[in-house]
This record gives C-alpha cells, sequence and structure tokens, in this order.
C-alpha cells in the first residue's frame, strides 16, 4: 500500500541566524495538494519567529551555512543569508 504522507515546505528567511529572531521573507510548497501558495500572495508571515514555526509543528530540516562576508562588503546587500528550510508530513487520506 502506497504511503498516503506528503511534505509540506517551509523556507522562512530571519533577520539574524538565530531561531528567534523576526522573520522577513518566506515561501511555503504543499505537496499535499492541499493548499496553493505564490510568492507575494500575503503580507503577513505565517510565523513571527522560526522558533514559533517549531512550537507549531514544523520540523527543521535545513539551518543557513554562516559565511563571514568578504572584507570592505560587511554593508552591501544581495541575497538573504539566514534561510531556514522547515517540512511537515500530513496525511492525505
Amino acid at each position: 500500500m502506497a504511503s498516503t504522507l506528503r511534505q509540506k515546505v517551509l523556507t522562512l528567511y530571519l533577520s539574524t541566524s538565530a531561531l528567534d529572531s523576526s522573520v522577513l521573507g518566506w515561501a511555503i510548497y504543499d505537496g499535499t495538494g492541499k493548499e496553493s501558495f505564490t510568492t507575494g500572495d500575503s503580507n503577513e508571515a505565517p510565523y513571527a519567529t522560526g522558533l514559533d514555526a517549531l512550537k507549531d509543528g514544523w520540523r527543521l530540516i535545513q539551518h543557513p551555512v554562516l559565511i563571514p562576508p568578504y572584507p570592505g562588503e560587511e554593508y552591501s546587500t544581495s541575497f538573504m543569508k539566514y534561510g531556514f528550510v522547515f517540512e511537515k508530513l500530513e496525511d492525505v487520506t
């Protein structure tokens, strides 16, 4: 019998490398097919912090690699450095 568990993935970009820092950006992907999300479809983050996502049952599967800035680049902007990836397994039956 095939598994009825499907994965949901949540990416949270936090203000620092600490899980209890505030969420600046996010993306949700729903492998259950129950919901459909689009980037920018909400003005409010699903959680205030990464720790709040853990408390709601999301499992942390990737923590950002902390890379020091190159000399002279300490104040430049580019990608959001503190991306955390979470997952939930949900039954689709």
